[in-house]
């Protein structure tokens, strides 16, 4: 079983988070009552909906972490599951991608978010901070 197979039938059981096609129909999404929180669209990208405000708020964090990507101006964020520790940074920001919705309506987070999967182009980390 990959890493994020694992991943999605440990969430699957929390409390609140229902397991759903996601809105990009490719993959499986995790949902809860505010709206979609992950995308796993392949055996290692998950994409979340952390929210703008979530984004900004912890994008110096984010950026640091080398299994986070961040798209400009999308409210989600991509992890690539390479080893057990990014399971475990998977579960937190999934926590934090929790508490973020509870937080709603913040403009630009609304349930048509498109996820990063269909962007056309994923930029580095290296390329969001200029250097």
């Amino acid at each position: 079983m990959t890493l994020a197979a694992r991943a999605l039938t440990q969430l699957a059981t929390w409390p609140g988070l229902t397991e759903a096609e996601p809105s990009c129909v490719t993959g499986r999404a995790l949902t809860s009552a505010h709206g979609e929180i992950a995308h796993f669209h392949s055996d290692r990208d998950i994409d979340l909906h952390l929210t703008a405000r979530a984004v900004r708020q912890f994008e110096e964090h984010l950026t640091s972490a080398p299994a986070v990507v961040l798209v400009p101006g999308s409210p989600w964020v991509t992890l690539h599951l390479d080893v057990a520790a990014d399971v475990d940074l998977l579960m937190t920001l999934v926590s934090l991608a929790l508490h973020a919705h509870q937080a709603r309506p913040v403009p630009g987070d609304g349930p048509r978010a498109r996820c990063n999967d269909q962007h056309s182009a994923t930029l580095p980390r290296e390329n969001l901070s200029g250097s």
